[in-house]
Parts: C-alpha cells; structure tokens; sequence
C-alpha cells in the first residue's frame, strides 16, 4: 500500500490508504494502555472470528455483514477501525456489546475487524499489542534469588526451605492466606520479600517450592521482569515506596516463641485491632535499598481520627526497611501517609496509600 492507487482504481479499500494506516498506527498507539487477557496471550484475528465472530459473520445472520462480502464490508471499511471497534465494544443492531463474549480484550476484537475486512477485499494491518505478556518465572528461580536470603538459614525465625514440619502451621489457614501475608509482608519481611515486580502467581509458586522443593518444575532461567503495578507501591520523587500491613493477632501466632521479629517495637501487642505497618524504599534507578532515612507514618480514618508514629529501621539478614505498630478498629477506610526524609536531603517527600483492614 505504498504506492497510491492508479485513478481509474475507485475500490474503497485503495482510495483510503492513508486513512487506514492511520488507523491502524492509531489503534498499535492505544494497545500499550490495554491490560494483557487474562485468560492467556491474546488471541489472532482469526481465532477470535472462529470463536465468536464466525457464529454470525460466516452466514449473514441477523444481518450481519458475510465474511467475504465486500460490498457489504467496503462500506463499514470507511468508517475507519476506530469507528468500527467502538460499534463492537457497546454494541450496534442486533449484535451485543463484545460480540457476545465479554473476555474479548479491545485489542482482540480489532484483529477480528481487521480479519473480516480482509477476508473480504481489503488489506488492512493487524493490530500487534505492544504489551507482550510476562514470562512468568519459577518458584525456584525467585527462590534462589531472594527468599532463600532468609528462608534458607531460617533466619529470624523464618521457616526454612524444605521444612515441612515449620511450613505446615503456616499453611494451616490455607494457602491463599499465607500468599496474602507474603504480598503485604510481615514482621522484619516488607512486602513481596522486598522484590517489588513478582507477581501475586509467582509468590504462590515461591511459597510452593520452600514447601516441597523436590516437586517442583523445571524451566530455563529467565530474565527480570518488569516492574508489575501494585496498589501497595508509589513512586515518588525517584523513591519506590512500598507497603506492608499485618494484623498483630497473625504475626503471635506465627511467632509463639520469642525471637528476633517479635521482639521488634517493643514486642508484638497483645491486645485487640493492631497491625504492623511495615515500609520499605528503594532508589527507582538503582534499585538499592534506601536505609537511614526517616520515615513517619500517619494512620487515619475520617471518623475516629488515627495516630503518627516514626518508623523504626528493621535489619533482618541483608533487607531492610521500616516498621511500627499502630491500632486500627474501624472497618472504614484508613488512609496512611507515609514520610520520608532520605539521608543528605532536608526536603521532605509523601507517599499516600488507602487501606481496608
């Protein structure tokens, strides 16, 4: 479609090259913003005709333009893709929103319009989505790398990797709870072990391996991935910010015994509604661990108002971060404000964070 179509060519699909490019540069431009499908890599144009598209389009039922049409298609061709993905997003006559099949991501649903419309006479580009999904690593990778820092000597009194005997009573209420507590952190641990881009599947399969790492699967290593968004980590004036919160009442009964953690501020409350809030920096750039800073965090809810606390500095193996106590009884929403002030800097910088307990 370099060349411009000769004069006596009055096809619809060769008098509108540019504006089809641009819509196809248009819609590559919007891709970035779109999440990946959750039900796995996103599909072809094709494939998603086949599965969906095809139960109307193969035939013309309901008066859906026939694949392989291109006088029907040829009209709907210059309204543009941008024009024609929106029909299918909400809907138009007697087609539903999505074609019917709500897990269609935008990006899928404009390689089925690119597909029908070529199928049908044009020569149109598929759409190619920038965000490639993860490769998601192996528990025994983000083992090796990180929790084994810990959990390899039980350091802290965290469970050893391959004892079953210290896993199973953490395990008890049940593994998605023992992932929750691993995302958020507790104790001397900040959250996600204090490697902000795993993602909530490869802590679940970290927590497996420490378990029974004779199970568990092999796969060639893979490189670092990016940093996966998290409603517990902020950015702020070239700081990663990331926050933890535990209930007191979870970190007595993984700690019965006096150690290193439930020493930690005094000890581990033993009354009613107290959280530990834990809070850990990094420098955005390098990734190294921020320590000596001072770190304040205020705990509020707009009812019964909250307390400040500074944040006392946990050194716990090599990871280091920030923690206190603080007593939140409200069901309502608290917000916590944490400040910082970095070592050699006398401007102060603030991280906001909603929590629900």
């Amino acid at each position: 479609m370099d060349n411009p179509a000769p004069a006596e060519d009055r096809s619809p699909f060769t008098r509108l090259p540019r504006q089809l490019i641009a819509a196809a540069v248009l819609s590559a431009a919007s891709i970035a913003a779109q999440p990946a499908a959750t039900q796995g890599p996103e599909r072809s144009g094709k494939e998603v005709v086949d599965a969906v598209c095809a139960k109307c389009h193969a035939t013309g039922a309901q008066g859906a333009p026939k694949i392989g049409n291109q006088r029907a298609w040829s009209k709907r061709a210059q309204q543009g893709l941008s024009a024609l993905t929106q029909h299918a997003l909400t809907g138009i006559r007697e087609m539903p929103s999505h074609g019917g099949d709500m897990n269609l991501t935008d990006v899928e649903i404009k390689r089925a319009i690119t597909y029908m419309i070529n199928q049908s006479g044009g020569n149109w580009v598929e759409p190619v989505s920038r965000a490639a999904p993860p490769v998601e690593r192996t528990g025994e990778q983000i083992v090796k790398v990180q929790c084994s820092k810990c959990h390899q000597a039980g350091v802290g009194g965290a469970p050893r990797i391959g004892d079953r005997n210290a896993w199973i009573p953490r395990l008890k209420g049940g593994l998605d709870a023992t992932v929750s507590s691993a995302i958020k952190g507790h104790g001397g641990m900040p959250a996600r072990g204090g490697t902000a881009d795993l993602t909530d599947s490869e802590i679940r399969s970290a927590i497996l391996y420490m378990f029974n790492p004779e199970q568990a699967p092999q796969k060639k290593p893979v490189s670092a991935l990016p940093a996966v968004p998290d409603r517990n980590r902020k950015v702020v004036d070239g700081t990663e910010v990331f926050l933890g919160v535990v209930s007191a009442e979870a970190l007595r009964a993984q700690h019965s015994k006096p150690d290193h953690e439930s020493k930690m501020h005094g000890g581990i409350p033993s009354g009613s509604n107290y959280y530990h809030v834990n809070v850990s920096l990094f420098d955005s750039k390098t990734r190294a661990a921020i320590t000596n800073a001072q770190v304040e965090a205020s705990v509020r809810e707009p009812v019964s108002g909250g307390e400040t606390k500074q944040l006392e500095l946990i050194r716990l193996n090599d990871m280091q971060s920030y923690g206190n106590y603080f007593r939140m009884s409200s069901s309502n929403a608290y917000t916590i404000t944490v400040r910082i002030r970095k070592p050699g800097s006398s401007r102060e910088i603030e991280a906001r964070f909603d929590y629900k307990r």
